[in-house]
């Protein structure tokens, strides 16, 4: 540590609070009172820190000059907060159930949990498809094309065929 450094300067690598009435930035994020391209009034958006778009972009209320809008104040931003983290976990919700599929098929052997996880690698797309027991124990695994579509048929094939690449 410099000597004419502060542990407070050390300490902090996030900006420091905004407390405006069009712009509030805390918490790791900011929100945003802009002008509503769509019509005659205004709009609010949140942004998480490091994120390059919107979270959330909404309607944001009049003021009561009915010109301007109603400045930002803690509540509203406590609550946009809440509001934009809960569109962001729904979107990785989204994108998890796309991205990973699972199927149980029921066998002389026992209950298989077939598996495909999707990896959307630009330069090497692929899924991988795997095969457990009802332990969890591995019975087989292998890369597949990403556009590989699990199906209860599928995975029964893939099963019957002992754990073959599928055609």
């Amino acid at each position: 540590m410099k000597s004419n450094e502060t542990n407070a300067e050390i300490e902090s690598d996030t900006p420091a609070a905004v407390n405006e009435p069009r712009l509030w930035i805390n918490n790791g994020w900011t929100a945003r009172v802009i002008k509503n391209e769509d019509d005659e009034g205004w709009a609010v958006e949140m942004i998480k820190d490091g994120e390059p778009e919107p979270a959330l972009v909404g309607p944001w209320t009049m003021g009561r000059d009915k010109k301007n809008p109603k400045p930002l104040d803690v509540s509203a931003f406590n609550t946009l907060v809440k509001t934009a983290a809960e569109v962001l976990r729904r979107h990785e919700q989204q994108l998890h159930a796309q991205h990973h599929k699972s199927i149980t098929v029921s066998t002389q052997s026992g209950r298989i949990s077939v598996t495909l996880d999707i990896v959307p690698d630009e330069d090497d797309p692929h899924a991988l498809l795997a095969a457990h027991d009802a332990l969890g124990e591995a019975l087989a695994q292998l890369r597949v094309a990403p556009g590989f579509k699990l199906s209860m048929a599928s995975a029964s094939a893939w099963i019957e065929d002992d754990f073959r690449k599928p055609r």
